[in-house]
């Protein structure tokens, strides 16, 4: 069974950092992209970052380039997503998810119908 279990989240006062877990289990890890999404009360779920270690690459939004860092750890089959300078903006429930390995992934990754397995998501609230 496929399992996404995601951790991490809380409040945190702009300027500063968190760092989410996304602990994966059922498939290898090694195999399939893993991708942060996040999702605002009344907005559309965004695609944050991705990782895909066989294909060696990391893929961002650019709301989020320079601030946020996907890395993933196979022994601990997990991936993480680390999250600095915090504005209020990134206030929101973040996903991870991952989808069967694509070519061209790039072209792809923030569709969020390409991934078939979720996990059930962290708040992440910024505010003073």
């Amino acid at each position: 069974e496929v399992q996404l279990v995601e951790s991490g989240g809380g409040l945190v006062q702009p300027g500063g950092s968190l760092r989410l877990s996304c602990v994966v289990s059922g498939f290898n890890f090694w195999a399939r992209p893993v991708t942060w999404f996040r999702q605002a009360p009344g907005n559309e779920r965004e695609a944050v970052a991705t990782i895909s270690r066989s294909q060696g690459f990391t893929y961002y939004a650019d709301s989020v380039k320079g601030r946020f860092t996907i890395s993933g750890v196979n022994a601990e089959n997990t991936v993480y997503l680390q999250m600095n300078t915090l504005r209020p903006e990134d206030t929101a429930v973040y996903y991870c998810a991952t989808a069967p390995r694509t070519a061209s992934w790039g072209h792809y990754w923030t569709d969020s119908s390409r991934y078939n397995y979720w996990g059930q998501g962290t708040q992440v609230t910024v505010s003073s």
